[in-house]
């Protein structure tokens, strides 16, 4: 009786295990939405992707898609992961969204695409697209509601080329090359910015130790106090 018993246990133990490793399928779209949520309060982004895929494909014409889509697009930006957020919202965009819903989700794709600049002291061509990206979506939406942060967004990377100009001006100066110098001290002329009292934008911490401040490094001392022998304005 007890080796009968200790079977049973045994079996209904491998049959359990078994059940839980089985993929999930054919559940009513409330449990997918709420499965997407769940996870995205725990932290779970990669299991939100996977349930929503579930709600996606098992419920297509479901009223709970557009939130999931957009919970999806809020929740990868927050975490820094703005190409993904930008495919759940191209997703709204294009499958869910009327036009006042359209304007916002555009607004959070310029948004996003300005905080995903790793740093504003470099890539110049990443700069100016997303200042293009900025003056389309006012192109688009001339009286909209987010004009001010758009336009804030294309100050301050305008703001941030400008100085990363100055930057490799001042570096070709270093280097004995005053027609290089001069060019990028002439590259952008705007009135409204006055150069002399411009300041680039601060790096992290550890960018510093490496980069300096923009105008010397920590290896400055290394360098000879000497102007360059070759030099292209030659």
């Amino acid at each position: 009786m007890k080796k009968e018993l200790l079977m049973i246990l045994i079996l209904t133990a491998i049959f359990s295990g078994c059940a839980k490793q089985l993929p999930v399928s054919n559940m009513s779209a409330s449990y997918w939405y709420e499965r997407v949520a769940s996870s995205i309060a725990k932290g779970r982004l990669d299991q939100a992707d996977k349930a929503y895929t579930s709600l996606q494909s098992e419920h297509t014409g479901s009223i709970l898609l557009p939130e999931a889509t957009l919970m999806l697009a809020t929740a990868h930006i927050d975490e820094g992961e703005h190409l993904l957020g930008e495919y759940y919202l191209d997703e709204y965009i294009k499958r869910y969204a009327n036009e006042r819903e359209r304007q916002s989700a555009e607004f959070m794709k310029v948004r996003s695409s300005y905080l995903s600049i790793p740093n504003t002291r470099r890539n110049q061509a990443l700069i100016e697209e997303n200042i293009q990206k900025a003056k389309n979506f006012l192109t688009l939406y001339p009286d909209s509601t987010y004009r001010a942060q758009v336009e804030t967004i294309i100050v301050r990377l305008t703001l941030a080329s400008v100085a990363l100009d100055e930057s490799i001006a001042s570096l070709y100066e270093r280097l004995d090359k005053p027609s290089s110098a001069e060019y990028y001290h002439n590259k952008q002329n705007f009135n409204w910015i006055d150069k002399e009292k411009l300041e680039p934008a601060e790096g992290r911490w550890y960018t510093k130790i490496f980069e300096g401040d923009g105008t010397s490094s920590w290896y400055q001392f290394m360098i000879p106090d000497t102007k360059s022998v070759v030099s292209r304005n030659n």
